[in-house]
This record gives structure tokens, C-alpha cells and sequence, in this order.
């Protein structure tokens, strides 16, 4: 037990810091969002170009990960949207952004500084694959489901479509495919160039660590309890038990990979997802859940690392 405190007290300590110094006016919520877009804009594509570029291509695209990751995920979608529109009678708009709470891991802003004191580079990796998953596939499909609800003069095809559009404009992914092609070309950059992408990439996991736990200040359960657990036990829960199913089914996978898949999906959701919901005038509901379930998951990750310590086949 006390390993896994060495490997998750630091991240959540980083977490609180954050936290703490944004409640005593240190650090405004304007100068966090100045910082999280430093780390959306440059930090995290300076990662994953790194992560991708540096290694064999055969490596780095590995369909049994995007297979097993994508199901698990769309399981998880599936469940968090029946029970939220078919069970609990909700609208479709806000089923659609339960939908996305449940399926949607916080994968660069926590996931991606726990894989790295767990796994150490090759964490950029499981990284990746997994926003390809994130970004082309359930965030578009959340956020369509969600705006279907309110314009339905507009086909859900069409929504996809302009979300996945946005998508492919974020340096995020375009840092992604840029890898790709280096890494399926056998490129390198210039040592100059090279170094300065390293700078930047080493600056990923402090500051958005920090950044998230600024981000839950002002944040408030009062009132939501009730509701939001339902979506923290299908983030914390469901989420990593289906992809760590799907690993089962697909056959042989790198247990690095392995790893990456089962601890992305258990983290909470991502940070912007109350952003996301604000134009659906979800982000009060959508901020309770990600409070409580960042909170939560202190314990639902340092479980599933002692599960897998404990676990045949899953060391690296």
C-alpha cells in the first residue's frame, strides 16, 4: 500500500496544491484557464508528438488497444445513457452529457502524470491511443446526442460531423497524426527543434495537475449528491471493469498497454467537462460530478493498483 501512496499522493498533493492556492487567491480562475490552454495548446502535444514520434510505428498504433479501449468506452456509453434516459426519464440532453461522464477519462490532466510515475515514457502512448478514442469517437457522439436534444431540426449525422471537425483542429490531435507519420516514416527532428519539444513536454504533468485542482474551486454538491453518484460509480466502476473485460476478449496485448487502458478508464472525467455542458446550461450538475468523483477516485485508483499488483499478467 504504501508503493501505491508513492505513486498517487504526489498527484492528488499536486492536486490540492492547486487547489489551495487558487482558494487563497494566489492563482484567479482566469490565470487557471490562461494555464490550462498552455497545457491543451502546447504541453500536451509536445507530449504525445514525443510519445509517438520516438517510437516504432507497429508499436505505437495498436489495434487491440483501440479495440478494447473504444468497446469498453461505448460500453460504458451505452449504460450511462439508458439508465439516464430510459430508467431515470431524463431529457435527451442531459442523458447525452451523462453519457459522456461516464466514458470520458481525464486522461491528460490526471491520467497521463500517474501512468508516467507508473510506467515512466512509455505512458505517452497508452495516452494517445486513447485520446484518438476520446476525441473521435465518444466526445462527438455525447455532444451530438446532446445538441439533438435541443436543435432538432438538425440530424444527429450532421452534429457528429461538425464535432469531429472541431476535433481534428485541436493541437492535441494534430500533434497525434504528426507522430504517427514520423513515427511511420522513421523521422527524427533537428536536435535543436527536438529539445525545445522536450521542454515543453516536460511541463505537461505539474502544471495540469495544478490546474485541476484549481479548477474545482467554487465547485458545489449541495443538493446534487443523489444524483452525481450514479455517474461517479459509472466513471470509477463500470468505465475500468469494461475496458479491463474488453483486454480479455481481444486477445494478446503489451501489459504496458494493458496497464494505460485500465488506469485511463478509471480516472474521473475529463476537466472541461462542465465547460462543455455550459451551453446546455448542464454545468452546475456537471461540476457536482466531477468534485465528487475526482475526490473519489483517490481510493478507486490506489484500489485498482493494488488489484493489478496482485493480479497474474498484469506487470510490466
Amino acid at each position: 500500500m504504501l508503493n501505491i501512496l508513492t505513486i498517487t499522493g504526489p498527484i492528488y498533493l499536486s492536486i490540492g496544491l492547486g487547489f489551495a492556492a487558487t482558494r487563497r487567491g494566489m492563482f484567479s480562475k482566469v490565470d487557471g484557464q490562461v494555464l490550462g490552454r498552455f497545457v491543451l495548446n502546447f504541453a500536451l502535444p509536445a507530449m504525445l508528438f514525443n510519445a509517438l514520434s520516438q517510437r516504432n510505428f507497429a508499436e505505437v498504433l495498436n489495434p487491440n488497444y483501440l479495440m478494447a479501449y473504444g468497446a469498453g468506452s461505448m460500453f460504458s456509453f451505452a449504460v450511462g445513457f439508458w439508465v439516464w434516459r430510459m430508467w431515470r426519464k431524463k431529457p435527451l440532453t442531459e442523458s447525452g452529457m451523462v453519457a459522456m461522464g461516464v466514458s470520458c477519462s481525464n486522461s491528460g490532466y490526471v491520467g497521463y502524470p500517474i501512468l508516467l510515475q507508473f510506467l515512466g515514457p512509455a505512458a505517452g502512448v497508452g495516452l494517445a491511443l486513447t485520446v484518438l478514442i476520446e476525441n473521435l469517437v465518444t466526445i462527438p457522439l455525447a455532444l451530438a446526442i446532446a445538441e439533438s436534444g435541443e436543435t432538432e431540426h438538425l440530424s444527429w449525422q450532421h452534429t457528429v460531423l461538425q464535432s469531429l471537425k472541431r476535433m481534428i483542429k485541436l493541437p492535441m490531435m494534430q500533434a497525434i497524426l504528426l507522430g504517427l507519420v514520423f513515427s511511420m516514416m522513421g523521422w527524427h527532428l533537428p536536435e535543436v527543434l527536438s529539445k525545445t519539444v522536450n521542454l515543453f513536454a516536460a511541463s505537461t504533468a505539474a502544471i495540469a495537475l495544478f490546474v485541476n485542482g484549481g479548477s474545482l474551486v467554487g465547485m458545489r454538491v449541495v443538493g446534487l449528491i443523489q444524483e452525481v453518484r450514479w455517474i461517479a460509480v459509472g466513471k470509477l466502476v463500470l468505465h475500468p471493469l469494461a475496458v479491463g473485460l474488453m483486454l480479455m476478449v481481444v486477445g494478446p496485448i503489451d501489459p504496458s498497454l494493458k496497464i494505460s487502458a485500465v488506469l485511463l478508464a478509471g480516472m474521473p472525467m475529463l476537466g472541461i467537462y462542465p465547460l462543455l455542458a455550459q451551453r446546455h446550461g448542464q454545468e452546475g450538475f456537471c461540476a457536482a460530478a466531477l468534485l465528487v468523483t475526482t475526490i473519489a477516485s483517490f481510493f478507486t485508483i490506489s484500489l485498482i493498483l493494488w488489484a493489478m499488483g496482485e493480479l497474474p499478467g498484469w506487470h510490466v
